[in-house]
């Protein structure tokens, strides 16, 4: 089997509220899980690709400190992973919308993008500056572009992602998908557990 494996990653802050901790403190929590959570996926002969929503294109609306520490907190796994990802053998591939990231973040992704493209055991997927609505009006676009017939096929080509997900997966106790790969989980097994992000394990 081949699974495509989709998770959105909730509860951080709960978690660290919880810990009587600042909020910062579940974002770092959040990041050691996404590590065991993609070394088990790339050790498991089924999975195939592990896509992670890590920060959707409504995430900007959050308090300005927030997103700051969030983007060196991105900088930061991108440069620390590296290793971690090269001896899984894991590719690393962003999608999204990154015209909004500064020039160094767009060149970490590059660069980690570039390094583990030969990664045979697992795809990790990083969701970043994503939303399945933009998601799509881009991918229109982009056939608007080249002259391309709007079908089912070529569109779902266009997409940031595509390819079908499998399994979609909720931490955080919400039950609702928060117009993450609406396109591509039409027909995915949705699974909600209560569990906050940073205790989810494998």
């Amino acid at each position: 089997m081949n699974l495509h494996v989709a998770i959105i990653m909730d509860g951080n802050g709960r978690w660290a509220t919880q810990q009587g901790l600042a909020r910062s403190k579940g974002h770092e929590a959040g990041a050691k899980t996404i590590r065991t959570v993609t070394e088990f996926a790339a050790r498991h002969e089924a999975i195939d690709t592990l896509t992670l929503y890590a920060f959707s294109t409504e995430n900007w609306k959050r308090p300005k400190s927030e997103v700051t520490f969030l983007m060196k907190l991105l900088e930061r796994y991108l440069e620390q992973e590296k290793s971690t990802l090269l001896e899984n053998r894991i590719r690393f591939v962003a999608i999204g919308n990154r015209d909004a990231f500064s020039p160094s973040l767009q060149n970490k992704l590059h660069d980690l993008e570039e390094a583990t493209k030969n990664g045979t055991a697992l795809t990790q997927v990083l969701a970043l500056n994503y939303g399945a609505h933009d998601e799509i009006v881009r991918a229109v676009q982009k056939l608007q572009a080249t002259h391309q017939t709007v079908t089912q096929e070529n569109l779902t080509q266009a997409l940031d992602l595509p390819q079908d997900v499998d399994i979609l997966i909720r931490t955080g106790g919400n039950q609702r998908i928060s117009n993450f790969l609406l396109w591509q989980a039409s027909y995915a097994e949705l699974f909600f557990t209560p569990t906050l992000w940073p205790d989810f394990s494998t």
